[in-house]
């Protein structure tokens, strides 16, 4: 799949093999920004010793909001090879992480899997964590059946002209709901220990945008109808301008508590009413499932 790149929905074509890049700009080997426990992801996922961390270098997306825009886009970090990789991954088994949390792994599956199969025979034990912005290609995602445990899949857009203007790619809804489709598949509802600590499952996410621009009320809809009642869903309201946003009008503000009511309540009237009670505190920031 490398030496023709297929890897995600553009199918760039090029031989990574021979250092050659598309659109997600690797070649040969993987880059990681940073790796270690984080505790600001999803409750499920955190526990008390939080999700072990590995955020990947460069995306296949071009997200102009993307408030990590210096990892995704400008590339901040360094090449690993499969050695170090798998040595990342024992490292936050042994800091008692409660998973291994892949972050923006689509580009690099490859070099994941080879990475893993040294941890594994080294004794990793730990739920694997696939963290991905939700443009992921059907022959990528059934080379993962087995493997990945928990996906944590974004749903950005219900629009596919919004998606072609915010994040530049044609077809997400398509491609991000045969996705998801097939995740949901592989690995079904989530499922937590007695700790609440996700063990596998599906996690979607949510960002709601300024002036309804994810279209949230087709989003909450297709996972009723389409996936599951008990989708783990997060609306996230934490969207704010960064990278290009200022540039663009609609998405130059926070989004309002009004804009991120609308959105609970569309999920609560599809039935998705898995409700993490932990988070009801936060404001403006609600875990639907």
């Amino acid at each position: 799949m490398l030496a023709e790149c297929c890897l995600c929905p553009r199918h760039c074509g090029v031989n990574r093999l021979t250092g050659e890049s598309g659109k997600c700009r690797i070649t040969h080997q993987a880059m990681v920004s940073s790796c270690g426990p984080h505790f600001g992801e999803e409750a499920p996922l955190v526990g008390r010793h939080g999700s072990g961390t590995i955020f990947f270098a460069y995306c296949n997306l071009r997200c102009v909001f993307c408030q990590n825009y210096d990892i995704s886009q400008l590339g901040a970090g360094s090449e690993v090879d499969s050695e170090e990789l798998a040595g990342m991954m024992l490292s936050l088994q042994t800091k008692g992480c409660h998973n291994i949390n892949l972050v923006s792994p689509t580009h690099v599956v490859p070099f994941i899997l080879e990475a893993l199969a040294l941890a594994a025979s080294r004794g990793l034990y730990l739920p694997l964590v696939y963290n991905t912005g939700g443009y992921d290609a059907m022959e990528t995602l059934k080379l993962l059946d087995g493997v990945v445990d928990i996906y944590m899949p974004d749903m950005k857009y219900s629009d596919g002209k919004i998606g072609e203007q915010l994040s530049g790619i044609k077809n997400y809804p398509q491609v991000n709901r045969a996705a998801i489709r097939e995740m949901h598949r592989q690995v079904g509802d989530l499922q937590l220990d007695e700790q609440g600590v996700a063990q596998r499952g599906l996690l979607v996410r949510h960002l709601v945008l300024p002036n309804r621009l994810a279209g949230t009320e087709a989003v909450v809809r297709f996972l009723a109808q389409e996936v599951s009642t008990n989708t783990y869903l997060n609306i996230m309201a934490q969207y704010r301008p960064c990278y290009k946003a200022f540039d663009i009008p609609r998405l130059a503000r926070p989004v309002n508590r009004q804009e991120f009511s609308d959105a609970i309540d569309l999920a609560h009237q599809q039935g998705l009413s898995r409700l993490d009670k932990e988070q009801l505190s936060l404001p403006l920031r609600l875990i639907l499932g």
